[in-house]
């Protein structure tokens, strides 16, 4: 589908005047974030997608809505997994919670970059080599196998990261976060600051998560647009949706394998695409009905451990 590049330029124009709003105006100063806050912000998130995902059912049809409300599900679950990594890191770091919304916020604008390039290519690749679908189908069912038989537990190690390994030996970082700046000069010496090592972290992060999620939902649509548009609104809920599940996230320990059963059955379904056709209908409710599952799983069947550190906190 040919998209008009005015109205390229008008979305990401809408996108960026909608993340300079949220950290001029509303999030001008460092705070918490309550829990109160968080849901209005993910309400309002949500409701901005489904409005747009209505737009597109009028505007491209019904196919092409039920793609992008896959794609959001499928990149929104994901995301659940990479918040849980967000908070492992915050507490590895100890950074103090009114500073989280500000890392957060950088770190999405760097997201949203690096996953346009990935998708920008990833569709130009698909597009010329009908081959690499059989290759991405295969990742996409080794990654859910990987996924399934980690156990949900994530390691951080920054000391290992090559990126912060390459900051620390060419800038000098100080031991203080001196009000949430990420750099600071003192006697004529730019200095980096911890804060600036997390959202280093948080970045290389995303990057790991992207070879995952990107893959996943190219798998579903190859249309640029949809693939771009449903991304691009996952990632702007992405930080109410941390500070409201924040205290919940340890709860989900089945979503995880929710997770990976999801991308093995994409993977899956681009192996026998040209065998066997699955509907955008079917496969919206197989993501739908295996993310519910999960989280009702989770809720029933908690593990104690995690009910104790959500009461305790």
């Amino acid at each position: 589908m040919e998209i008009s590049p005015l109205f390229w330029v008008a979305f990401n124009a809408l996108v960026l005047a909608l993340l300079l709003l949220d950290l001029l105006v509303f999030n001008r100063r460092a705070h918490v974030v309550g829990m109160r806050e968080a849901l209005g912000w993910s309400a309002f998130w949500i409701a901005l997608s489904l409005s747009f995902n209505y737009l597109v059912y009028r505007w491209l049809g019904r196919a092409a809505a039920l793609e992008f409300l896959t794609g959001y599900l499928i990149e929104k679950s994901l995301s659940v997994d990479n918040l849980f990594v967000f908070l492992l890191i915050f507490s590895y770091f100890k950074v103090p919670a009114q500073y989280q919304h500000r890392i957060l916020f950088w770190g999405i604008i760097g997201a949203l970059v690096l996953r346009a390039g990935f998708i920008l290519v990833g569709a130009a690749l698909l597009a010329k080599f009908h081959v690499l679908l059989y290759v991405l189908g295969a990742f996409l069912v080794y990654t859910g196998i990987k996924m399934a038989t980690s156990g949900g537990e994530p390691e951080i190690d920054p000391e290992n990261n090559p990126v912060v390994r390459f900051l620390s030996r060419h800038l000098p970082i100080t031991n203080r976060l001196h009000e949430g700046k990420f750099f600071v000069r003192q006697n004529g010496v730019l200095f980096a600051t911890p804060l600036l090592v997390v959202l280093v972290m948080v970045e290389t992060t995303d990057v790991v998560f992207a070879a995952d999620s990107i893959p996943a939902i190219l798998a579903v649509s190859r249309d640029t647009f949809i693939v771009y548009t449903s991304n691009v609104f996952a990632l702007l809920g992405l930080r109410a949706l941390y500070f409201a599940l924040e205290g919940l996230m340890r709860l989900f320990h089945y979503l995880h394998y929710g997770l990976a059963l999801i991308l093995v059955f994409i993977g899956g379904k681009l192996l026998v695409a040209d065998l066997f056709h699955v509907g955008l209908s079917l496969s919206l409710g197989v993501v739908g009905l295996i993310l519910a599952g999960s989280v009702i799983l989770s809720l029933l069947f908690p593990k104690k451990e995690a009910v104790s550190e959500v009461v305790n906190e």
